[in-house]
């Protein structure tokens, strides 16, 4: 009865997650303002206000630390390879800004990894790598709902993996899960949060066909909408032929 127990209590003990990670994940916010008065560290050193940097276009939103062994630099290549495939420029239709959660950091790292970055980009851009203090740090991350742990055994930080869209006016408008972030979704997400001021006259009706799942972070087609649309067109199309017959018969008359 006893040993029972305390395989019991062993298997209990392994399925729970260690407490470091209990406190960590990505709670949904959205709609939240962001703090547009936290002031940062840019990659020269210099203190910049972070509502200068969204500077009224949509923005994508990374929190990351720059001497992450790992799932930091999936983040940011899973961000660049989605950067690379739209016809949207970062920098110019949109901004980019990476905000590392360590107050340990330095500008210097924050210049290494955008050099990395802009590199890999393959495009002219620009991507904003910032440090900070522990208050701003705490204050942005609240914000967007971004929950970190520092594990003191390992030495590193226990965090999930996304990223955020901001609106032009600061307010976080949607998420995106993992490491890879499909290109459609994020173009329009960008467009969405933009009201549409970024964007072709398709992208309007991709947008109207697909919607945002905030479970999912991710965009899905609306069959309803479609089939609405498809109706449209077809009445256009009737509306046009019987038009040509009509007009057919009275040049015949």
């Amino acid at each position: 009865m006893i040993l029972a127990s305390l395989l019991l209590a062993a298997v209990m003990a392994a399925q729970q997650p260690p407490t470091v990670l209990q406190g960590v994940g990505i709670d949904q916010r959205l709609g939240e303002q962001v703090p547009m008065n936290l002031v940062f560290r840019d990659e020269a050193g210099k203190p910049v206000r972070f509502g200068d940097l969204v500077g009224g276009k949509p923005t994508v939103l990374s929190l990351v630390y720059y001497r992450c062994p790992m799932l930091c630099t999936l983040v940011l290549n899973g961000m660049v390879r989605s950067f690379r495939t739209l016809t949207f420029s970062a920098g110019r239709e949109f901004n980019v800004i990476s905000v590392s959660f360590d107050p340990r950091e330095t500008p210097a790292l924050a210049a290494a990894k955008k050099q990395t970055m802009m590199q890999e980009y393959r495009r002219d851009g620009d991507w904003h790598f910032l440090t900070g203090d522990e208050a701003s740090i705490w204050q942005l991350a609240d914000a967007v709902g971004f929950r970190y742990a520092y594990d003191p055994q390992t030495k590193q930080f226990a965090h999930a993996a996304g990223i955020m869209v901001l609106t032009p006016q600061g307010k976080v408008s949607r998420y995106f899960y993992g490491v890879e972030y499909s290109a459609r979704d994020l173009r329009l997400a960008l467009i969405e949060a933009s009201s549409g001021k970024i964007g072709s006259v398709v992208d309007q009706i991709l947008l109207y066909c697909f919607h945002y799942d905030p479970v999912s972070g991710k965009y899905g087609l609306l069959i309803t909408r479609v089939v609405r649309i498809a109706g449209v067109l077809t009445v256009l199309v009737l509306g046009g032929v019987i038009a040509l017959l009509l007009r057919r018969e009275k040049q015949r008359a």
